[in-house]
């Protein structure tokens, strides 16, 4: 894993889709968070709902300690995400509901594994023929792929 720039305590307090939360750090206002170098399903997807689903079991109404690397496009912090414990990017990877989506797959190797893991056991996403990955069904799809600022990739 990268090395984080800072390291928070905060409350998960909702779930957009299978990659993005919204947390409650201290005092602070809520913010919404992207969960580094994975890629889940879009809502209107094949297997967003359960990618949604899954990370609401995860993390939702949960403490998350959150190691951010960055700031996406839309203003949402980048963070490598635990929630009791657990790496939610490898969870999501390894259920098979969201893609490794990074520049740096030397930095995410394990995530690499889990994803080979759970495509070659045909769990989740991996049980279709043909799995679309998000950043193309964006693509194909432009309307259907969430427009308002802090709410796409």
């Amino acid at each position: 894993m990268p090395v984080a720039t800072s390291a928070l305590l905060c409350l998960v307090i909702a779930v957009s889709d299978g990659d993005t939360l919204s947390v409650r750090c201290g005092e602070s206002r809520p913010q919404r968070v992207r969960i580094a170098a994975i890629d889940a399903p879009e809502s209107r997807q094949a297997y967003g709902r359960q990618a949604r689903e899954n990370l609401a079991r995860l993390c939702l109404r949960q403490g998350a300690q959150l190691h951010t690397l960055g700031r996406d496009t839309y203003g949402r912090r980048i963070a490598d995400v635990r929630c009791g414990g657990r790496d939610v990017g490898q969870a999501q990877v390894g259920a098979g509901l969201a893609w490794v989506s990074t520049r740096q797959p030397a930095q995410y190797r394990e995530l690499a594994a889990l994803q080979q893991r759970a495509r070659d056991a045909g769990q989740g996403l991996w049980a279709q023929k043909r799995p679309l990955p998000p950043w193309d069904y964006r693509r194909r799809y432009p309307a259907a792929a969430p427009a308002q600022p802090g709410a796409g990739r």
